[in-house]
């Protein structure tokens, strides 16, 4: 009977991890389960596993997901880079998986979700890869209209854009976000109001994205930093 390889094996091997990333308490988080054997016992690791022969990368990928992490909520998966390590023999193939806000996925103990400005240290060259899909996350909030994949359902040009100034690490202009997305015609007005705050004010009018799947909106566009 063929032995089944463990995390200590270090024959050439091909897995598969995810970086799941979702703006929660005001921040771009990552999800991250923390390790209990060697190497890098105790340090936090991208949750994801050995690719099986007879899978493809994106299976591989979802089976791990939903065994470890109990992740079934994703709104956008795609394949992010592969890497390879010489030293450990194992070639990584990276995805980036985003979650809708206002969701709280059920994870096991050792799973918890971590700010990806302040990182804890973590397994492999696994808090490259998790930068690396925040980079290409901004990226794509700047030309396509990946912002489905972090808004929930229905939302007010106020709320989508604290989603967006999490993502990109820096402010932006509630004014400036709803008149390029209106103008590119990733959003549309529901006809419905949220009931104004104790601080009063008019009502705020209530949109959706009008697709959830992944279109470009403008190649050259750049969502920059207000500049000072």
């Amino acid at each position: 009977m063929k032995q089944k390889p463990t995390d200590d094996d270090t024959s050439l091997s091909h897995e598969t991890v995810a970086v799941v990333l979702q703006v929660r308490d005001g921040a771009l988080q990552v999800l991250l389960w923390q390790r209990a054997r060697a190497p890098y016992p105790r340090r936090w690791a991208l949750p994801g596993g050995r690719l099986d022969p007879a899978d493809t990368l994106e299976r591989s990928i979802r089976h791990h997901l939903a065994a470890k992490v109990d992740i079934r909520e994703l709104s956008h998966l795609e394949q992010l880079e592969t890497r390879a390590d010489p030293k450990s023999r194992r070639v990584t193939t990276a995805y980036l998986g985003l979650v809708r806000s206002g969701l709280d996925p059920a994870v096991p103990e050792d799973t918890r979700w971590h700010p990806v400005a302040t990182l804890p240290p973590t397994a492999f060259d696994h808090g490259a890869i998790a930068l690396a899909a925040r980079e290409r996350l901004r990226a794509k909030l700047s030309y396509t209209n990946l912002g489905f994949a972090l808004a929930p359902e229905t939302f007010t040009i106020s709320e989508l854009r604290d989603l967006y100034t999490a993502a990109l690490g820096h402010d932006v202009s509630a004014t400036n976000l709803q008149r390029v997305l209106l103008r590119r015609g990733v959003l549309a007005a529901t006809g419905k109001q949220r009931p104004s705050g104790r601080a009063g004010g008019r009502p705020a009018a209530v949109y959706r994205f009008r697709s959830a799947d992944l279109e470009i909106t403008d190649q050259f566009a750049v969502l920059r930093p207000p500049s000072r």
